[in-house]
């Protein structure tokens, strides 16, 4: 594997352990069927695929993907009492089509610069954004076991130094400002991105870490806005 794809991977990983936490929050089948509904909205899953693919380079068409997601998603939630088994298998289906998705785009960008200075550079900003992800999922508290398990089922075909990387990634404390001296002054845009990625920004602790990292990371609330609004999340 590489940590490009490692991050594409790790991205579906939060994305699936989000729901696995919505679902709880909100009743159980009933909120995941009011999700599956949501799946093509701005800022739903279909937003989210095509936000990764962009960040990694990659054309999409954010309209075909948001119609796709929407009639699939909405299929699924008109699914009846009787067949809500089917709908969990459904779901399960669809996450591990995304994660070969993210896989896929990875590879696709491993491809292109292997071997190249670019391509030590991307692995490296891969890890940046890896940091910034598990930050801001770990913001409003531990990461439970449940969820740590969903992530990191997810890097089935990562390398042991990879998962020793998410692993210790995990373990580490929350520091925007450690994160923010780290990161060069190109890649500040993209490592907040990667942390928007991984959180709904809807408790308070989320958007106090956000803004803690904005301000490490020298980012303008005008930069901040634009990248909640690009990415389909709530202002801070």
């Amino acid at each position: 594997m590489s940590f490009v794809k490692t991050l594409a991977t790790l991205a579906v990983g939060f994305a699936a352990a989000r729901g696995v936490q919505k679902v709880r929050e909100m009743g159980g089948m009933a909120g995941l069927k009011d999700a599956m509904r949501k799946a093509g909205d701005p800022g739903g899953m279909a937003d989210q695929m095509g936000g990764m693919a962009q960040k990694m380079g990659l054309p999409v068409d954010q309209a075909q993907m948001r119609d796709m997601f929407a009639r699939f998603g909405g299929q699924a939630a008109d699914a009846t009492d009787a067949t809500e088994q089917g709908l969990g298998n459904l779901m399960g289906a669809m996450t591990s089509a995304a994660g070969v998705g993210a896989r896929g785009m990875g590879e696709m960008m491993e491809a292109l610069t292997r071997g190249t200075a670019i391509g030590a550079t991307t692995e490296e900003n891969a890890r940046l954004m890896i940091r910034a992800m598990i930050q801001a999922a770990k913001s409003d508290g531990e990461i439970d076991a449940d969820e740590r398990k969903t992530i990191l089922d997810h890097l089935s075909d990562a390398s042991d130094e990879e998962i020793a990387f998410v692993e210790a990634a995990l373990d580490a404390p929350v520091d925007p400002v450690a994160l923010a001296q780290d990161t060069g002054d190109a890649m500040r845009a993209q490592v907040y991105s990667a942390a928007l990625m991984a959180i709904a920004v809807d408790t308070g602790a989320e958007r106090s870490y956000l803004r803690a990292l904005a301000q490490a990371l020298q980012l303008d609330d005008a930069t901040v806005a634009d990248l909640h609004k690009s990415m389909g999340r709530p202002a801070l």
